[in-house]
């Protein structure tokens, strides 16, 4: 009885931080990240946080399509707004269903994307926005 309670007590914690992670109204504006470590981007202000941006050859709108078609490829994504120069993605966790925030930002002078991915709540998302950065810049230089 005493596991049931504490598995009750956890879950509904869970419940509670999802229901209050608000939606974010990211619009490219903001790309830095907060002091806690779950939290990657190419235009960090700390060493930490900072990621190199993803690096593209061809023209910028065939590169913002292929970005967009790549980060399709990523499981449980929602894509939440789309510019021809910026695109921002939900991502959900399998279990909890917690939401990771990705954004691109197209600099067609440098020929680069800026990006930020980031966990809406917690502290530490165990290096999973890098990794994902990653994963993505691979397949989006695989495809250039």
């Amino acid at each position: 009885m005493k596991k049931i309670f504490q598995y009750l007590t956890i879950s509904s914690l869970l419940i509670v931080m999802m229901l209050s992670a608000n939606p974010q109204d990211l619009n490219g504006d903001h790309m830095d990240c907060p002091d806690s470590p779950n939290c990657v981007s190419s235009l960090a202000s700390t060493h930490t946080h900072f990621i190199a941006p993803l690096t593209f050859k061809d023209r910028p709108e065939l590169a913002m399509q292929r970005l967009k078609k790549v980060l399709m490829t990523e499981k449980r994504v929602t894509i939440i707004a789309e510019r021809t120069d910026y695109l921002h993605g939900e991502i959900r966790s399998l279990i909890f269903r917690f939401i990771d925030d990705i954004e691109f930002i197209l600099s067609i002078e440098n020929k680069v994307f800026q990006v930020r991915s980031s966990s809406r709540i917690g502290y530490s998302d165990f290096g999973v926005n890098r990794r994902r950065v990653e994963r993505i810049r691979e397949k989006f230089e695989i495809q250039d």
